[in-house]
């Protein structure tokens, strides 16, 4: 397993997106399923940086691991900013025009349809989501 540990803020999204990327090329990703993950780190780290902590900033942690059986990558996003779990808040209901639904919540959703698994924790006074993608 691969951690990095960095400032939960928006202008370090680009370093946690190399660190993963570089731990996805390592084992032979497919582009396919590592862009559907690069869109999921980009939504999960987006939310830890503007809302966890806030109005401070605060650390998190973003850990890989890649199992051989089953071929798939594991990603744990751990912060220890205000307990939320985003697997609480009902899907967004997609059949309403964007005028006519509420906002917020797309991302996940977007994330839970992209994955093959996700769960939260809070552990320890820290906030654990994982993610899971088959390779």
């Amino acid at each position: 397993m691969k951690e990095l540990e960095i400032t939960a803020i928006n202008e370090n999204l680009v370093k946690v997106l190399a660190f993963v990327d570089k731990e996805l090329e390592k084992v032979g990703c497919p582009m396919k399923a590592q862009l559907k993950i690069d869109i999921a780190v980009e939504e999960i780290f987006v939310n830890i940086a503007n809302y966890a902590y806030r109005p401070e900033c605060g650390p998190a942690t973003i850990r890989v691991e890649v199992l051989k059986e089953p071929f798939q990558v594991i990603l744990s996003f751990v912060d220890h900013g205000i307990p939320y779990d985003p697997l609480a808040k009902r899907d967004p209901d997609i059949t309403l025009s964007s005028e006519e639904r509420a906002i917020g919540g797309l991302g996940i959703f977007m994330v839970k349809k992209s994955m093959d698994d996700i769960a939260y924790e809070y552990k320890d006074g820290h906030n654990i989501l994982t993610i899971k993608k088959n390779l």
